[in-house]
């Protein structure tokens, strides 16, 4: 007899997953199913699908979502969660999308403290609309509209966004991880689940950013993708908590 010791977990479907060789949207997905899963809230989860290579979520999720326009997630949500207000309502967006094209709405969102949960895959690149410079591009990387490296004199540098929110807001949590190891995976999914318990808790915004790779757009194998996160990335975009909790006493 054969014994099962790993599922997919309730509220994903059994859909192939479309993404690109490499890519860790899939490992985002089950991390924030199992949470939502393991909180109870599989039945009672909205779930936003913007432009971007997640706009396929609803193939993927059995929760209620719902298609926005490019960047506009948080506006969206706003009005889902203040009409639904015991909803777990929760953007999923890439950096193009949120720290790009859709600045202004998230930023409002945080300064309001919308009571919603985002999850923030940043892989410093426009995955899915052809590989364009982001705000999150890291200085000197190649992409087809910074063909020569990106020149932060120019640009600007890549925007740190849980602590730009966590230190100008009154925001419930602040957090960012990776993918890169299973021992980030693990640490990941713990700030999944916090953001998404203050969430429930009605306790204000709350936000994780995923360092994620992109290995078609940063023109890497997947492994060498990987190790670019943690020889690279993490150097510039740290790992932790920039706002825990402080959940309040009966």
């Amino acid at each position: 007899m054969s014994t099962v010791v790993f599922k997919k977990p309730e509220g994903m479907t059994d859909r192939k997953l479309h993404y690109c060789p490499g890519c860790a949207h899939g490992i985002v997905h089950r991390l924030v199913a199992e949470c939502v899963a393991e909180l109870g809230q599989v039945e009672n989860t909205i779930i936003t699908a913007p432009v971007g290579c997640s706009v396929f979520i609803p193939n993927y999720f059995t929760y209620d979502t719902i298609h926005c326009a490019h960047g506009r997630a948080p506006a969206t949500a706003t009005g889902i969660k203040r009409v639904h207000p015991d909803k777990l309502v929760i953007t999923y967006q890439g950096d193009g999308d949120l720290a790009s094209i859709g600045t202004a709405e998230i930023v409002h969102c945080a300064a309001r403290g919308e009571k919603l949960t985002t999850i923030f895959i940043n892989n410093g690149i426009y995955g899915m609309t052809g590989g364009q410079m982001s705000v999150t591009t890291m200085e000197g990387q190649k992409t087809s509209t910074s063909t020569h490296g990106r020149d932060c004199s120019i640009t600007g540098f890549p925007m740190r966004f849980p602590e730009l929110v966590a230190s100008q807001f009154h925001i419930a949590y602040a957090a960012r991880g990776t993918v890169s190891s299973p021992a980030h995976i693990n640490q990941l999914k713990g700030y999944i689940k916090n953001a998404i318990e203050a969430q429930m808790n009605k306790e204000g915004y709350s936000v994780v950013e995923v360092l994620s790779p992109c290995p078609i757009n940063w023109n890497l194998t997947p492994i060498k993708a990987m190790e670019r996160i943690d020889n690279e990335l993490i150097s510039y975009f740290p790992l932790g908590e920039f706002k825990q909790r402080s959940v309040k006493e009966a």
